[in-house]
């Protein structure tokens, strides 16, 4: 068989077989974007304007909490929360995808790879709508402060959405199929989530970790700070991709970088291989236990 009969014929079960299907997964996108505004009053401006009233509450909230100052601290907090609800709401809501559709997949075959996908492209779609909110808060720092606090740079910003996309995709494979067999994983999931919005530095920044590592090392007690401070770093992905993304949307504002605040080549290096690596994994193990679902949903 040639190499374009494989591509036109994949193997059955396969996550390529989802092209065959790439009307149904527009359909499919559609259908859940259309769902969540139907009947309402705002439609689309909600995905603006929700996180932009959230980012107005907790910028008020933490600027008080912490005594130092991160400048263009709204630019800062919404960069990082986008990215964060991006991949957890995608995850979360793929988590779900299959055994909402147990009438669909009784009927008739389809790849199954398509409803967890449909879910984390819809998600990634209304994720692009609500940078609008990004967009206007930069808008108002650039009239306040006088000065263009947009650049060509800011579009370095899609090279991480698409790592963001290929992770959640991975992760939302992954817990797909874990829910068929355990649904109690929805809520495990969401205890961790918790875990993982503290663990993303969204509304703090690592130097105050490295800081007091430092400042215990010499007075000769262990710098737990400092190791919590390279384990949430290099340890945690999502962290990674909301470093890059500040890096490309807040990082240009600034006169001067801070340490904790810049990104070097081995940063994207682990960021895409995180990204690889999660999704080898949840396909891997959707497309050996797809077979199964049928038993349990």
């Amino acid at each position: 068989m040639s190499i374009t009969e494989r591509l036109k014929n994949p193997p059955e079960g396969s996550f390529r077989e989802i092209f065959k299907y790439k009307d149904l997964l527009v359909q499919l996108v559609t259908r859940d974007i259309k769902l969540k505004y139907r009947r309402s009053f705002l439609g689309y401006v909600w995905s603006i304007l929700n996180p932009l009233l959230i980012m107005i509450i907790m910028a008020l909230v933490f600027s008080f909490l912490f005594r130092r100052s991160i400048a263009y601290f709204p630019i800062y907090l919404l960069a990082g929360r986008s990215m964060f609800e991006f991949v957890n709401t995608a995850a979360s809501k793929a988590l779900g995808s299959i055994t909402d559709n147990t009438s669909l997949l009784k009927k008739t075959y389809i790849s199954k790879f398509m409803f967890p996908m449909s879910k984390i492209t819809a998600t990634m779609v209304d994720f692009v709508f609500s940078l609008g909110a990004l967009v206007l808060v930069m808008a108002f720092f650039s009239i306040i402060d006088g000065r263009v606090l947009f650049s060509l740079w800011n579009f370095g910003a899609v090279l991480v959405i698409v790592e963001g996309y290929v992770f959640a995709m991975g992760l939302g494979f992954l817990l797909a199929q874990l829910h068929v067999f355990f649904r109690d994983i929805r809520y495990v999931y969401n205890a961790f989530s918790t875990m993982w919005l503290y663990c993303s530095a969204l509304f703090y920044d690592l130097g105050m970790f490295y800081e007091n590592g430092q400042a215990a090392q010499e007075a000769g007690k262990f710098p737990l700070a400092k190791y919590l401070a390279i384990l949430i770093e290099y340890g945690n992905p999502l962290y990674i991709y909301i470093k890059q993304f500040r890096y490309f949307l807040w990082a240009p504002t600034l006169d001067e970088i801070p340490y904790w605040g810049q990104v070097t080549g081995w940063d994207f290096l682990l960021g895409f291989v995180y990204a690889i690596l999660m999704f080898a994994i949840g396909s891997f193990f959707f497309r050996k236990n797809q077979d199964k679902f049928i038993l349990y949903i």
